[in-house]
């Protein structure tokens, strides 16, 4: 046995095998919870179906319980609760569904409406805790297909989830300012939309009322999880502050990302005060700078994201239109008061200066 272990065509084998296991495990869950909310949508249609023409009304769904209860003990999720939000799953999506195909018919966007026409497709794709918590915390079903197919492409955990939710990211994914479209081709120009936000919400941060470029800074490195979040899947961290030599002159990128959808860097570039023209001009000479130097052939155009307090859209426009360097816009946020249910999750100043006394032994 010792030696087999040692053998390293064997190591390479069993560990073959075990990738082979783990994506069959993968699998067979995707396909028991396909088939669990294909059941759940069949049971939602089933309640509908007798309250309107039986006449049952909503009483008959605590005999419903017992009875499935009774009959498959083993099997959770036949509560009179999550009875009540199958009912109100199919409803929800199954409207859609209608308007959806209406939309067809008419004028609505046609790629919107063939994707609500396809939503018990979609929203079989995530677990019933997903659906169960878009369907509480939104109406709209545009809204609601958003999350369901961000979900899907990113594998978002329910935390996840909701952070992006109640930060309202569909409202702001792709909304800045940016001139993607005249230097990138299309496939890569909509992706880069894809990864802007505006405003990036850089909310819970341990800001002093008056901080400073260093300190958000800080602080956005010190949240970096929640700020690669919010960026969006596909984005690796290559560096802080990180240096440039052009000409014998020294430069700092404030950070620098590589994202592995787009197979490009990031330059992002960070400012406390509303956006100057000059901004855009200082972010195209670095990214020209990546370009030359750390940029290969295998990698797409560098792109450059600039983050200030406030921008005026006709400025952020005029100083865009003739740069060649593919360039983003956006403002940022910063929450000024927390949630009740928050606050206690969040360290005491006590706790703060522990820790950077600790740092500093």
């Amino acid at each position: 046995m010792s030696d087999m272990t040692s053998n390293d065509e064997y190591r390479d084998w069993i560990v073959s095998i075990k990738s082979r296991v783990q994506t069959s495990q993968v699998k067979a869950a995707v396909s028991v919870n396909v088939a669990m909310l294909e059941l759940y949508w069949f049971i939602g249609d089933q309640i509908v179906e007798r309250q309107e023409n039986a006449g049952w009304g909503s009483g008959f769904l605590k005999q419903m319980s017992q009875d499935l209860l009774t009959e498959f003990p083993d099997t959770k999720g036949f509560s009179v609760r999550n009875l009540q939000r199958m009912r109100r799953w199919y409803l929800f999506w199954s409207g859609a569904v209608e308007i959806g195909q209406q939309s067809v018919a008419q004028t609505a966007p046609q790629p919107v409406a063939k994707s609500i026409s396809n939503a018990p497709q979609l929203v079989a794709q995530i677990p019933w805790g997903h659906n169960g918590l878009i369907l509480e915390k939104l109406s709209e079903p545009a809204d609601a297909l958003f999350y369901v197919q961000k979900t899907i492409e990113n594998n978002w955990s329910r935390a996840v989830l909701t952070h992006q939710i109640e930060s309202g990211l569909h409202l702001r994914e792709g909304k800045a300012i940016d001139n993607f479209e005249a230097t990138l081709p299309k496939p890569e120009s909509d992706l880069a939309r894809q990864v802007l936000r505006d405003p990036y919400n850089f909310d819970f941060l341990a800001l002093t009322e008056r901080h400073n470029e260093r300190e958000l800074e800080d602080g956005l490195i010190d949240h970096l999880t929640k700020f690669l979040l919010e960026l969006g899947a596909g984005f690796a961290f290559v560096g802080r502050q990180y240096k440039l030599n052009v000409d014998g002159d020294e430069y700092s990128i404030d950070l620098l990302f590589y994202h592995l959808k787009l197979h490009c860097y990031v330059v992002i570039e960070l400012k406390v005060d509303k956006f100057k023209p000059e901004y855009a001009g200082k972010l195209n000479f670095y990214i020209s700078a990546v370009d030359s130097q750390i940029r290969t052939e295998a990698d797409g155009p560098t792109l450059g994201i600039l983050i200030c307090k406030s921008k005026s859209d006709i400025k952020v426009e005029y100083s865009l239109r003739d740069l060649k360097k593919p360039i983003g816009v956006s403002e940022y946020q910063i929450t000024e008061t927390l949630p009740d249910n928050l606050r206690s999750s969040l360290p005491t100043i006590e706790q703060i200066e522990a820790e950077f006394g600790g740092a500093e032994d």
